[in-house]
């Protein structure tokens, strides 16, 4: 038995019959992937010194280099000094309870101050979590810890509100008010996700780790792949840098889902996302599908999203990708590369109604989601 299957069986153990998808699309928790042989997202057990940084990249991809750059995945964490955001909303103001926000930015130096009738504490902000294009969270030090402030940037309010998954009740204290402590498993895997090298052997230095999503969060350490390269232009070791598009579908998608949440993931208790708020989590989303339960290995993240290029949001463009595997019309015949049927109601934009948006409570973003299905307009949504 292989170890893939041995991992689910003792995972299929806790998770009810009903919730266990199809043989030909077995995912694993991130938490069982990260401790198996070879370069994953978030993995820690590599040297700080093998990482490059992005710049090393760009003589031999400029093309993937330039692109990437502009992608919310290489803006997914920015110094707070550095917050386009922080720059183009330079004095930010909230209010809740007694308790009244103000975060500005003099200088380079983004602070966040918390004031009530009596007294006031101000911290200053060294994260900011998020590209901005739906929002972006703070976070600041205090006593070696960090902490996620309690109010978050929103883009569609060009303003503040709550942070995602804090209390919306009025905080006790004013420290209480500015931040939650963040546990230091949490900001490993925060700043894992968000950032490029930050834990490395076991260690978490998070000011040596490179802002946002870069070539080596995904290709894993590149020192050695960029020394050969340039000791041998003449010819290229894959064996030195990953290739995730060489993965089988499964794994493909669960990679994705090292950062963006795995269907194991959520079924398994690891992740907190109750009813709508799992929208978020496309993998989890996708892995539910019958498209994607029908085995076709095309259907992956990649497949319709280059994480070399920012994200595209017109809709119609993802028409193509839908008939790479649907059929167009019903005067056509399914061939064994086009299973899928015709729709009988529209020829165009298809995930409008597929793949439908959804906006969670309280988060001023809408999300859409990878469940692709006949979504019936008022139908539940599906968990």
């Amino acid at each position: 038995m292989s170890l893939g299957a041995m991992l689910f069986v003792v995972i299929a153990s806790v998770v009810s019959k009903a919730q266990v998808p199809a043989p030909n699309s077995i995912s694993l928790p991130t938490s069982l992937r990260i401790t198996g042989p070879g370069w994953w997202p978030t993995k820690d057990t590599v040297s700080r010194d093998e990482f490059v940084g992005p710049d090393a990249c760009y003589d031999c991809h400029e093309r993937d280099f330039e692109t990437q750059e502009k992608s919310a995945m290489h803006q997914a964490a920015r110094r707070a000094a550095d917050s386009m955001r922080l720059h183009e909303h330079n004095h930010l103001e909230f209010q809740l309870g007694p308790y009244r926000y103000q975060i500005e930015k003099p200088a380079d130096k983004p602070v966040m101050k918390i004031s009530n009738s009596t007294t006031s504490l101000s911290v200053d902000l060294l994260w900011a979590f998020g590209s901005g294009h739906m929002g972006q969270t703070y976070l600041y030090q205090k006593d070696g810890k960090f902490y996620e402030s309690h109010v978050s940037f929103y883009i569609s309010l060009k303003g503040l509100d709550i942070t995602p998954g804090q209390s919306l009740s009025v905080p006790g204290s004013l420290e209480d008010a500015a931040g939650r402590p963040m546990p230091a498993a949490e900001s490993h895997k925060c700043f894992g996700c968000h950032t490029t090298g930050s834990t490395t052997s076991s260690q978490f230095a998070p000011n040596a780790s490179f802002a946002g999503v870069t070539c080596e969060a995904c290709h894993g350490p590149g020192a050695k792949h960029v020394a050969a390269a340039w000791a041998h232009p003449e010819r290229r070791d894959p064996g030195l840098i990953l290739n995730p598009a060489r993965f089988e579908r499964v794994d493909y998608v669960d990679f994705c889902g090292a950062c963006h949440r795995t269907w194991q993931d959520v079924v398994s208790g690891q992740v907190d996302a109750p009813g709508v708020f799992n929208v978020r989590f496309a993998p989890y989303r996708l892995e539910n599908s019958q498209c994607w339960k029908k085995g076709d290995n095309r259907l992956t993240c990649v497949f319709c999203h280059d994480p070399h290029n920012p994200l595209v949001h017109d809709l119609a463009s993802y028409d193509s990708n839908c008939l790479e595997c649907h059929i167009a019309t019903t005067a056509e015949k399914r061939t064994p590369y086009r299973p899928g049927a015709a729709c009988p109601v529209a020829k165009r934009n298809c995930a409008s109604c597929h793949m439908p948006k959804v906006e969670p409570p309280h988060l001023h973003s809408s999300f859409t989601d990878h469940w692709i299905r006949v979504a019936k307009p008022g139908s539940a949504y599906p968990d």
